[in-house]
């Protein structure tokens, strides 16, 4: 074990997952087998050197298996340590008590709140390889008031995290401090609605899932449930039963990175980007989340454990929450000539749920399982808006004011997804299919309504980088050309994208240099186990050109392979009043559907929920 000084720091650690031949060698064998030995991951920072190392430790025998030693400079993440330390430094430096003074005067460095924003990297030769933050600040006018409403915005401290020292201070003049709190917490409203009846979510009988630890069993669907430092939630070997035999679907499905630009170029604003993942770790910001408040009704919960940057235990209780919910009609028929014997069932889906804050934002993140074998993953977006500071009479070009002197700039939330498919096996096939009309023709085509579906094989990584076209409804379907459906087709699900958008910054910007994965929607790549994060392994302060955009210059084929499949989807989020001050729900995500996967219908066996009576009662016989 190497000799560790006062200086080193524990960014991230986390256990290595298995590969996927040990998991499928000893499938459902797990307590007649020798399992594997369990190793970690951890990701040690060493601030006296500026030096990031990866160290792969056996646990079952306790040795260190590897050390790579990663160049001067990388930066991993922001740690769950240094963000207490890092307010609590802007507070106590000398000259930014003495700028609140002389231009607010305020005395009182209690009522500041820091919120501590990576630093990016911008070309500067004086941050190249620094360890930065370049934290946002507001003033509360008492300690429960909602601080977003009151940015000190001419004043932009620069931290130093390895020194955890303000090097600078970056003054931009000054701006009146905005006069209304807007708050939003229950005990500083009132007139509350008085015509809300109860709503009751009761199961008397219990969940209709088990769980025996991480894994889970609903119906017909089999997974387990992951959280890490990292990504927070993650799901894993995704099967449905059918005909007596379990069908793996899903490998590992992830949110592996996301980025907020800013699209607002004054000085005090141009700087705001966020890689929420591989800056900050959704796991370490995840919510501990509150029973019957975070989720209505019967739920079970999993705890997740991560240590500080000083190798402490710390725990967040029900970071993960697992529930049914009903979720309308799956599907109906009524034959007009027997009108009083409609066949309907009701759908019902699995929930698995898990939401994090990053600074400002909240994010919901669910993976949905339906009857029918569909999987659906569904971001919320909520919180409050990173709102910046307007003169007054200013009506700032590029964003909307939401109150006297407050404005909120226009951004975007980009998102991808790594999606390591195993339809059936881990040799699979990405098709391409776009909906096309076809040309008028007096004998094939001769009343011009024709269209047909044309798809395309995608054999390499370039082929395979594609972005969404509305004109032809294109969708892309991942098959096993070795299994077939009963009508002799490949078996395979089908990816259908959800809202979405582009990045509006400029392909030269220094965030989507490091950000290469928003430049397309589609990327396919062959599974790898050392490719798992869209924009590289260490994206705090990095200089770009890592991640999806490195790795898929290999051009290298995906044709009947072990594919991984990434999405990129965006929210532009152009704010509204009605955003403040704080926001509705968005929601944005993508959907899985299986596509010659059965034979049929599969929730042709859910039965029908209970039908009234004459008198109005429930016949529960039925």
């Amino acid at each position: 074990m190497p000799e560790f000084s006062p200086t080193i720091r524990v960014a991230s650690l986390m256990l290595k997952e298995p590969s996927k031949e040990i998991i499928y060698a000893i499938e459902d064998k797990w307590e007649d087998t020798n399992l594997p030995d369990r190793e970690a991951i951890a990701s040690i920072f060493d601030k006296s050197t500026n030096r990031a190392m990866t160290i792969i430790i056996n646990l079952t025998s306790e040795k260190i298996v590897k050390i790579t030693k990663h160049p001067e400079g990388t930066q991993p993440a922001v740690s769950y340590s240094e963000h207490p330390e890092v307010e609590q430094t802007v507070a106590n430096d000398p000259e930014f008590k003495s700028l609140l003074k002389e231009l607010y005067g305020v005395n009182d460095t209690s009522l500041v709140m820091v919120d501590d924003w990576s630093a990016g990297y911008y070309g500067a030769e004086e941050e190249k390889n620094k360890r930065l933050v370049r934290p946002l600040c507001f003033l509360r006018n008492d300690p429960t008031d909602n601080a977003y409403s009151r940015p000190i915005e001419g004043l932009r401290p620069v931290v130093d995290l390895n020194l955890m020292k303000v090097i600078r201070i970056e003054k931009f003049g000054k701006w009146d401090l905005p006069p209304n709190s807007t708050n939003y917490a229950f005990e500083k409203l009132a007139n509350f609605r008085s015509d809300i009846k109860p709503l009751h979510i009761l199961q008397p009988e219990g969940s209709s899932f088990t769980r025996q630890g991480h894994q889970i069993s609903w119906q017909k669907w089999n997974f387990v449930i992951g959280f890490n430092v990292r990504e927070g939630l993650t799901i894993h070997h995704v099967q449905y039963q059918d005909k007596n035999r379990k069908r793996s679907i899903l490998f590992r499905g992830s949110l592996d990175e996301m980025v907020v630009p800013y699209g607002d170029p004054t000085p005090t604003q141009r700087r705001k980007n966020a890689f929420d993942v591989g800056e900050y770790g959704m796991g370490t910001i995840a919510n501990s989340l509150r029973k019957g408040y975070d989720c209505l009704g019967p739920a079970e919960y999993l705890d997740f454990n991560f240590c500080d940057s000083y190798g402490n235990l710390v725990t967040i209780q029900n970071a993960i929450s697992v529930y049914e919910e009903d979720s309308g009609i799956l599907w109906k028929h009524t034959d007009r000539r027997f009108p009083d014997s409609p066949e309907l069932r009701r759908s019902r889906r699995l929930v698995v749920f898990s939401m994090s804050t990053a600074g400002n934002y909240e994010y919901g993140f669910f993976w949905y399982f339906y009857q029918d074998g569909t999987i659906q993953f569904e971001v919320k977006l909520t919180g409050i808006l990173s709102a910046g500071a307007a003169h007054k009479g200013e009506n700032p070009k590029w964003g909307t004011m939401m109150s006297p002197l407050v404005y909120a700039p226009n951004h975007q939330h980009i998102f991808n997804v790594r999606l390591d498919f195993d339809i059936e096996g881990m040799n699979n096939t990405v098709q391409q299919s776009d909906i096309v009309a076809d040309p008028l023709d007096e004998e094939e085509n001769p009343f011009e309504n024709a269209f047909h579906v044309s798809v395309k094989d995608l054999k390499t990584e370039k082929e395979a980088i594609a972005n969404l076209c509305l004109e032809t409804g294109r969708s892309w379907k991942i098959v096993n050309k070795a299994k077939k459906n009963y009508m002799g087709q490949p078996v395979g699900y089908k990816f259908y994208p959800g809202e979405n958008a582009i990045p509006f910054a400029s392909p030269n910007s220094w965030w989507r240099k490091r950000a290469g994965f928003v430049n397309h929607h589609i990327w396919v790549t062959p599974y790898n186990e050392d490719e798992k994060y869209a924009a590289g392994d260490f994206p705090n302060q990095s200089q770009g050109g890592d991640g999806l955009i490195k790795w898929t210059e290999q051009n290298r084929s995906i044709e009947n392979k072990d594919v991984v499949f990434w999405y990129t989807f965006g929210h532009t989020h152009i704010p509204r009043l009605e955003d403040y001050p704080i926001m509705p729900t968005a929601s944005i995500g993508f959907t899985l559907k299986p596509n010659g996967f059965f034979d049929a219908n599969p929730s042709l066996d859910v039965p029908p929920p209970p039908v009234p009576n004459k008198d109005g009662k429930l016949n529960t016989e039925i």
